[in-house]
């Protein structure tokens, strides 16, 4: 069975970093297009990172371009999200999805991880 888990999350001061996981099974990661996205409270999901099937090309949200880099293991089970020079304003819920159509990596998705809590606070 397809099955996407999402950890990582917490509690740390701008500046610090992060890393978030993403632990796939029932298929490999590298047969699916992969992305990473998040929401605030009170506010709609956004995209945040993608990386596509087999070739690897990445693709981020201009607000984490160049702080944040998303990245297959050798393995190819887990997808990660590094996130550093982390700001309040990354303060969100985070979740990872798969899909297997190619096309942009912003959307649609067609599985999705449970979220992990990413607080960004001094």
């Amino acid at each position: 069975q397809v099955q996407l888990v999402a950890s990582g999350g917490g509690l740390v001061q701008p500046g610090e970093s992060l890393r978030l996981s993403c632990a796939a099974s029932g298929f490999t990661v590298d047969y699916y297009a992969m992305g990473w996205f998040r929401q605030a409270p009170g506010k709609e999901r956004e995209f945040v990172a993608g990386i596509t099937r087999s070739v690897g090309y990445t693709q981020y949200s201009d607000s984490v371009k160049g702080r944040f880099t998303i990245s297959r293991d050798k393995a190819k089970t887990t997808v990660f999200l590094q996130m550093n020079s982390l700001k309040p304003a990354d303060t969100a819920v985070y979740y990872c999805a798969a899909k297997q159509r190619p096309g942009p990596l912003s959307l649609p998705y067609d599985y999705w991880a449970q979220g992990t809590q990413v607080t960004v606070s001094s």
